[in-house]
């Protein structure tokens, strides 16, 4: 491993989150000498990848960074075959709706369809989901055994106190999303907001990505034609790809 790029992605990963920290506090986190750390900083600075606040002596992530991201979210067949069946599924279910890939630990939304309803809505492209607290998330858990072993090996975080933290009583929700191929979550991540989420398989039948739509809680509220166009969608997406069938098998038990 080449000790400076190490550091490199290691300043990059605490400034992940629209965080902004100085160099003292960078040093700390790295427990490096402070111009050690500044002369990292420096040299991300220059290629982009991190700026300097106009008025202050706080670093976050930079413009370079989204390019990047954009140029490898391009490059992911499974997002380039789901646009169209997204921005429909979108406009005929009037909701927001995400496409999701395991990350890590996490789940990274490698796209967002916004409401069409034309009120301000976030972009969410590119951020990542807890897996535990997420529908997506619960899809990708439920059906991947490398992607759950690695989340279940580190404590589930508690967001909002509707959050599931305990791992056996996760994995038994798990059992029924593989099932039933459908996912739900209800403010488990944030206050106010649920959502349901559906497999999407690739040509090899196993499952590579997760598509959900978010609405107000609760999830029992969701109307069954919305339920309908989410499976449809996902289907479609799936046939795109060269599935050999939907939905898919799991490759083991839970």
């Amino acid at each position: 491993m080449i000790q400076s790029i190490d550091r490199a992605a290691r300043i990059l990963s605490l400034l992940q989150g629209a965080r902004r920290l100085g160099i003292s506090e960078l040093a700390v986190a790295l427990d490096l000498p402070p111009s050690t750390v500044h002369g990292l900083v420096k040299s991300l600075q220059e290629h982009g990848l991190v700026i300097q606040e106009a008025r202050g002596s706080r670093y976050a992530l930079g413009p370079a960074l989204l390019t990047l991201s954009s140029v490898y979210l391009d490059t992911l067949d499974v997002r380039a075959r789901s646009l169209r069946r997204m921005h429909d599924l979108s406009h005929r279910t009037g909701l927001a709706c995400r496409l999701g890939v395991a990350h890590n630990t996490d789940v990274l939304v490698i796209h967002h369809d916004r409401r069409p309803d034309g009120t301000e809505q976030m972009p969410e492209t590119g951020i990542t989901l807890p897996a535990h607290a997420s529908a997506l998330g619960k899809v990708l858990l439920a059906y991947d055994d490398d992607f759950r072993t690695e989340v279940l090996a580190h404590p589930l975080a508690d967001l909002t106190g509707d959050t599931v933290t305990d791992a056996a009583a996760l994995q038994e929700q798990l059992i029924v999303v593989r099932d039933r191929a459908l996912a739900t979550e209800d403010e488990e991540a944030v206050i106010g907001d649920a959502s349901v989420a559906v497999p999407v398989t690739g040509e090899d039948g196993t499952v590579v990505a997760a598509l959900g739509v978010v609405f107000p809680a609760p999830a029992s509220a969701l109307d069954a034609a919305v339920l309908k166009e989410l499976r449809d969608a996902a289907q479609a997406i799936s046939r795109d790809l060269g599935a050999p069938g939907w939905p898919p098998r799991a490759r083991s038990a839970v």
